[in-house]
């Protein structure tokens, strides 16, 4: 009985605790701070399409930096946010390679497993552990 009365008071507590406002804390952002940031945005558009590897790749592509220039000129702010928040998701190199070898080496794993439980009969080499 002691217990209940623990649980149904904790309850309560909780249940009341959720209820109650919480603080919200605005502030305004100027003109300077929004340009600021969109100025970033497009900065860093710019490094990353100056990078070497970045030019090669589009020359080998057949595009002309002049006109990526021009077209990331014309994004509007909210496009260059994205844009920029694409290359921040990028993988760090590579061509996918790793990828596919991760995946390979998950299967193998994967298949290995259920063969020694018993449940596949895929390599030659498992003996399952239940006879």
């Amino acid at each position: 009985m002691q217990v209940r009365k623990i649980v149904a008071v904790a309850s309560c507590a909780f249940l009341l605790g959720t209820g109650l406002p919480l603080p919200a804390h605005a502030t305004l952002i100027g003109s300077e701070q929004l340009l600021q940031g969109e100025s970033a945005a497009r900065d860093k558009i710019d490094a990353f399409l100056a990078r070497a590897e970045v030019r090669r790749a589009l020359a080998e592509r057949g595009v002309d930096p002049a006109q990526v220039q021009a077209r990331v000129a014309a994004l509007s702010d909210a496009q260059a946010r994205d844009l920029a928040a694409g290359i921040d998701q990028l993988p760090a190199g590579g061509d996918g390679v790793g990828d596919v070898l991760g995946v390979l080496l998950l299967v193998f794993v994967i298949l290995l497993i259920t063969d020694i439980l018993g449940l596949t009969k895929v390599f030659p080499f498992t003996r399952p552990i239940h006879r």
